[in-house]
């Protein structure tokens, strides 16, 4: 029965979306405790039901104009601070470290930015 629930909650994950993950223990650079992420994996992966998914940690710990190794989100809907993605911090989680969610969806423009700044880190 847990894991038809886990399943269902699967389900649920949308690319675009900021959820509360679980990443302790950090280590080195690595951001640590829960904290807001940004699913970036597409969506046919989480459809798939992919044991993993790929985000993009948040920090509150704001830098201006650090583009595009970090991107602000607004404080909006239940994401109670303004906070910036650490783009190069991008990593692939276990599923089970997200935690609770969605607090946001950004919008489809946002996603274009966050796209090209990934793109851009990656050297694509």
């Amino acid at each position: 029965m847990l894991s038809l629930m886990q399943s269902k909650m699967h389900l649920m994950y949308k690319r675009g979306e900021i959820w509360l993950a679980n990443l302790n223990p950090g280590k080195g650079t690595e951001p640590g405790k829960i904290r807001p992420v940004l699913i970036i994996q597409c969506q046919d992966l989480l459809d798939a039901l992919h044991p993993s998914t790929l985000i993009i940690p948040l920090t509150t710990k704001l830098v201006d104009k650090a583009e595009p190794l970090r991107i602000r989100i607004p404080a909006k809907e239940n994401l109670v601070k303004g906070s910036d993605l650490l783009v190069d911090q991008i990593r692939a989680i276990d599923n089970k470290r997200l935690i609770d969610g969605p607090l946001l969806q950004c919008p489809l423009p946002l996603m274009d930015q966050i796209d090209r700044c990934v793109a851009e880190v990656f050297g694509l």
